[in-house]
């Protein structure tokens, strides 16, 4: 039986640009040459059979390869004549209406496909129509998105629907890095994405609306995975947040006590804790894929069904997913028909909020976070290392992002001061962690490190689900940390002190905690609007 749909009461004011009503506008699609309306995979993959970048691979599938290999954040703006309302680039509407009109001009001359559906299920109060209108030369994308989006019906209606128009070869006109530009359109719902043909900006570019929507109706949508693991006496539901690249679909889909998925990367959670999905299906990176690990991936993305961007092919057509000569960005999609999956419509109330943080020094394996002030920080600092998701401009290097959320539109201390306001709303105990799935004591190349790996990290979230983890307040840092797990055979990644004190390293740690305090302090200065005794828990 379905959830009913609850009414939505905004827990706490929204900004000032964001207390105008959200209302229906009547987006009209530019005119082209010709217009397919919603086709079926089997038609996609025929005008992508035509393209010269994609390849039948061995499993029946296509794999694209694209020339933009990641998000173009540096080219992304929003849309407004007032800077103020986010942190974001952004970009005047006079300018905005110059590239709009050239868009519209080239699409005149062109055969496109637009494809329909919902982001959110049926019971979803957060449930929007949303849709794509992309050129037929680049299929393989509105193929991919169909996938994502949950089916039209009766109720889709297009003045409601949050709007893509995408030419992936058409040049931003005026001086734009490489004529890529992504225009974000809040006050319309629509983005124009030019000249990039990677997936990603198709999929981002409605959800990344559809997170500020959900925010204007007092609701936190969260870059996050989750999943239901099975427990004595009931079930969990388990959210995982992490920037992408750091393990958060992996997470999601390794199973605990026969746990299933139910979403790979967009949760909206509401107040009274009830969680939402948003897709109907998964963009999963696929470079080290391995079914010994991940085999719910690897069997969906290794069927006729699944699509493939830029992942390693021979020209017989035999898929590496360990090569990485060309990206290691490679990415798949898939629906979630193709594997077991919980169903989103019966997710319920989030017990569990994970923050993946993939880090090479002295962040434990996992910690759980003794305060709601603590969990909103470690929400904030979303510290990690940056994969090839992000681009080269993020590709390595450690980074604090937000949520580890890059598409939150508004300014940052908004969404912690929102979990804030969902913990506050809760009438159970909802518990916050922070997990390392990277390295402690140093990285790759330091042979004195430890891998976290994708065992220890599963064993420590059924550990999570079943309560069975015994935990003491950390000295440094004032969260607890583990002091047995079972299943775990390593205390050191629980404790990475002990590493430290055992290889005669315990300055280095306490140079490193006393460093650690202070670039946390400066960092969390910036954001002046966080709620009061956020940033004192940082020590």
């Amino acid at each position: 039986m379905l959830r009913p749909r609850p009414t939505l009461h905004p827990p706490g004011e929204g900004r000032r640009s964001r207390d105008r009503k959200d209302r229906p506008v009547a987006i009209e699609l530019p005119r082209a040459k010709s217009v397919q309306v919603d086709p079926t995979q089997d038609q996609l993959k025929a005008y992508v059979a035509e393209m010269p970048n994609a390849q039948l691979t061995e499993f029946g599938n296509y794999n694209i390869k694209a020339v933009v290999t990641a998000r173009s954040a540096g080219s992304t703006f929003i849309v407004t004549d007032d800077p103020s309302r986010t942190t974001k680039q952004t970009m005047p509407r006079d300018e905005y209406e110059r590239v709009a009109a050239a868009q519209a001009d080239y699409i005149a001359g062109q055969d496109m496909v637009v494809v329909e559906g919902y982001i959110g299920p049926e019971n979803s109060p957060l449930r929007r129509p949303a849709r794509v209108f992309i050129e037929r030369t680049n299929s393989n994308i509105p193929g991919m998105q169909a996938q994502l989006y949950y089916p039209k019906d009766a109720a889709w209606r297009e003045q409601d629907a949050l709007t893509v128009i995408y030419t992936p070869n058409c040049p931003a006109p005026g001086d734009y890095p490489d004529g890529r530009l992504v225009t974000i359109d809040l006050d319309n719902w629509v983005t124009r994405v030019f000249n990039i043909d990677y997936f990603g900006e198709s999929k981002m570019g409605g959800l990344r609306m559809w997170m500020e929507w959900a925010y204007q109706q007092g609701a936190l949508a969260m870059h996050a995975g989750a999943k239901v693991i099975p427990v004595d006496g009931g079930e969990k539901v388990v959210l995982i947040v992490g920037l992408s690249g750091t393990g958060k679909t992996t997470t999601t889909f390794t199973r605990q006590n026969d746990s299933l998925p139910v979403q790979d990367d967009i949760v909206a959670l509401v107040a009274g804790g009830d969680a939402y999905a948003t897709e109907n299906g998964c963009f999963a990176k696929t470079f080290g894929l391995d079914p010994a690990y991940e085999p719910t991936i690897y069997g969906a993305l290794t069927k006729p069904s699944g699509w493939l961007e830029n992942v390693a092919v021979s020209p017989e057509g035999k898929v590496d997913f360990y090569d990485d000569s060309y990206t290691a960005n490679g990415r798949g999609t898939f629906g979630l028909a193709e594997i077991p999956h919980f169903d989103p419509r019966k997710l319920g109330k989030a017990d569990v909020l994970l923050i993946l943080n993939r880090n090479e020094s002295i962040i434990p394996a996992v910690a759980k976070m003794a305060s709601k002030e603590q969990a909103i920080a470690y929400y904030m600092l979303g510290e990690t290392k940056g994969t090839s998701a992000g681009g080269t401009a993020e590709a390595g290097k450690f980074l604090r992002v937000p949520g580890t959320n890059p598409f939150f539109m508004g300014h940052d201390y908004e969404q912690g001061n929102r979990l804030g306001e969902m913990i506050d709303s809760m009438d159970y105990d909802f518990e916050v962690f922070v997990l390392n799935t990277g390295r402690v004591g140093g990285g790759d190349d330091d042979d004195r490190s430890k891998k976290v790996k994708i065992p220890h990290t599963s064993a420590i979230v059924k550990a999570i689900a079943e309560g069975t983890i015994d935990w003491e307040t950390d000295p440094d840092f004032g969260y607890l940390v583990a002091s047995s797990v079972p299943g775990f055979d390593d205390p050191e990644l629980l404790a990475p002190r002990k590493l430290y004190q055992r290889q005669g390293r315990l300055d280095e740690y306490q140079d490193l905690v006393a460093k650690l305090k202070a670039e946390r302090q400066d960092y969390m200065t910036q954001h002046t609007g966080i709620a009061p005794g956020v940033v004192g828990t940082l020590g």
